[in-house]
């Protein structure tokens, strides 16, 4: 069998050269690369009820990894359900494939599925990507997806974990968290979050809410969130600007400051003599 994603094809999943076998649960290890971190109890028990009655009717997807232990590869959820059922051995397709390889069907398989949370589909883009450097072009050939798509999940990352866990608890959209990317400021964006699950906003009037809020904050509200470390930066190098200048005229060199403070930068014109000036004596 030759499985196809887009431009992705996995050419380990060859019938000839794989085989089938009935391996003892015990002796499957989880995929490392496994993007799924929750699954629904209800879920899980229905598909468990299933295999009780009818067995597995997919095999699951392993590949050796020693010689008596396996790596699952994909089918994560028809294994936890076969445990669920008290099973102790299941069918599995045995291939041959590299660690690459396992990741990305483990990714492709999920988001095949298509009930992935919106976040563990970019953790599972993100984690793809630093395992095996990939470029975000490539990661989108590799799993059939245009650039601008990986893109736009990656930035999803951006929101703190806290904020990911409150929009994935209310039920929220991938619209939703996009929208709400478009706020910098971390004390705002929460406050705006949680107008959201409070009125039970839907993407469209949360589109509104983000614009009004970011119209209408104080520029230092739209700024300060992400900010702060910048600042305290900031003050260093001023510092450091003033000790030298401090440094140059105690050396006799008559050095002249002016510092503008504006809301968007700090200038600063530094003016040096070439020459000593009469009557200046250089301290020791």
């Amino acid at each position: 069998m030759l499985l196809r994603h887009g431009a992705m094809r996995l050419n380990f999943l060859n019938r000839n050269e794989n085989k089938i076998a009935e391996i003892p649960i015990i002796k499957i290890r989880p995929n490392k690369a496994q993007p799924r971190k929750m699954f629904d109890e209800q879920s899980l028990a229905a598909l468990s009820h299933s295999i009780s009655e009818n067995g597995i009717l997919q095999p699951i997807t392993v590949r050796r990894i020693s010689a008596s232990e396996y790596e699952l590869v994909a089918g994560e959820r028809r294994l936890r359900a076969s445990a669920l059922a008290g099973l102790q051995k299941v069918p599995c397709i045995i291939v041959k494939c590299s660690d690459k390889e396992s990741a990305v069907y483990a990714l492709l398989e999920n988001l095949q599925r298509s009930d992935l949370g919106i976040f563990e589909e970019a953790r599972g883009i993100s984690k793809l990507m630093r395992r095996y450097g990939f470029t975000q072009e490539e990661a989108a050939s590799k799993l059939g997806k245009s650039q601008s798509t990986i893109a736009n999940k990656l930035r999803l990352l951006r929101l703190t974990y806290e904020e990911q866990e409150w929009i994935v608890n209310a039920g929220l959209s991938e619209r939703h968290a996009r929208a709400l990317l478009r706020i910098e400021n971390e004390k705002l964006r929460r406050e705006a979050l949680s107008r959201i699950v409070a009125e039970n906003l839907n993407t469209k009037q949360t589109d509104d809410l983000v614009s009004i809020l970011i119209n209408t904050a104080p520029k230092a509200e739209k700024s300060k969130g992400s900010s702060k470390a910048v600042i305290k930066d900031l003050r260093i190098f001023v510092n450091t600007i003033n000790k030298a200048i401090d440094t140059m005229r105690l050396a006799g060199i008559q050095a002249q400051s002016n510092k503008t403070d504006t809301d968007n930068f700090i200038e600063y014109t530094i003016r040096i003599p070439k020459r000593p000036q009469s009557g200046v004596e250089k301290s020791a």
